[in-house]
C-alpha cells in the first residue's frame, strides 16, 4: 500500500492551513505529480483511490494517465476539516488560536477551529483504505492519495498506535508517499515520507 500525498499548492507555499478547503496544484505542482507517477508506476500497482479534492484528484491522475487505471475518488480521503483555521497561516493561527494549537501539539483531542478530531479523520479514511485493499489480487499494491494529516491519521491507525503517538509519525513533503506493507503481525510502515522507490531490506531486519 502506498500512500501518496498529493504536489504542491499555492497555499502550501503561504503556509495557509488548507484542510478541505479546495486549492488547486501549482505548476510546480503539477510537475512533481508527473515525476512521482512515473516512478509509481513501476511498482506496477493494481487500483488507485483518491482524494476528491482537486490537488489530490489531479495527482492522482498523473498516475492514472501512465498506467491506464481507473481512479476512485472519495471524500472519506479528505484533508482534516478545520474550520476557522482554514485559510489562515500559520502564524495567524499562532495568534489567534495559540493555546488550541499547542494543546494539539501536545497530542490532546482537539477539533481545530471547530472542525474534526484527528480520530474521526481515521474513522473515515483507514475504512476506505481497507476495502480498497482487500479488493486487491494476492501480492496487489493499492496507491491511495490524500493529504498530509489524512495520511497520518491513516497510518496510525493501520499501525495500531495511540492517537497521542500519532504525531510522531513526521510529515509529509509534496508528492511524497509512505509504504505499507501486510506482515505476521499486521501492517508495517515499510517506507516514510519517500520520493524514491522502495529498496528492498537485506540482512536480518525484514
Amino acid at each position: 500500500m502506498v500512500l501518496w500525498r498529493h504536489g504542491q499548492t499555492a497555499w502550501n507555499l503561504e503556509r495557509r492551513f488548507q484542510g478541505s478547503t479546495d486549492i488547486p496544484l501549482t505548476e510546480t505542482g503539477m510537475a512533481q505529480a508527473r515525476r512521482a507517477a512515473r516512478l509509481l508506476a513501476s511498482l506496477g500497482p493494481d487500483a488507485i483511490v483518491a482524494s476528491d479534492l482537486q490537488r489530490a484528484s489531479r495527482t492522482a491522475a498523473e498516475l492514472a494517465a501512465v498506467t491506464g487505471l481507473p481512479v476512485a475518488r472519495t471524500a472519506a480521503l479528505r484533508e482534516t476539516y478545520a474550520g476557522e483555521w482554514q485559510g489562515l497561516t500559520h502564524d495567524e493561527i499562532l495568534a489567534k488560536h495559540g493555546e488550541q494549537y499547542a494543546a494539539w501539539k501536545r497530542g490532546e483531542p482537539v477539533r481545530r477551529g471547530g472542525g474534526e478530531l484527528e480520530t474521526e479523520v481515521a474513522d473515515r479514511a483507514a475504512p476506505v483504505v481497507l476495502e480498497h485493499a482487500g479488493r486487491l489480487p494476492e501480492g496487489g499494491t493499492l496507491v491511495v492519495v490524500s493529504h498530509g494529516g489524512t495520511i497520518r491519521t491513516t497510518i496510525g491507525r493501520l499501525l495500531g498506535l495511540q492517537p497521542h503517538d500519532w504525531e510522531s509519525l513526521g510529515g509529509l513533503s509534496n508528492c511524497c508517499w509512505s509504504v505499507l506493507g501486510e506482515g505476521a503481525r499486521g501492517w508495517r510502515l515499510l517506507e516514510h515520507n519517500a520520493g524514491t522507490l522502495p529498496e528492498p531490506v537485506l540482512g536480518d531486519d525484514d
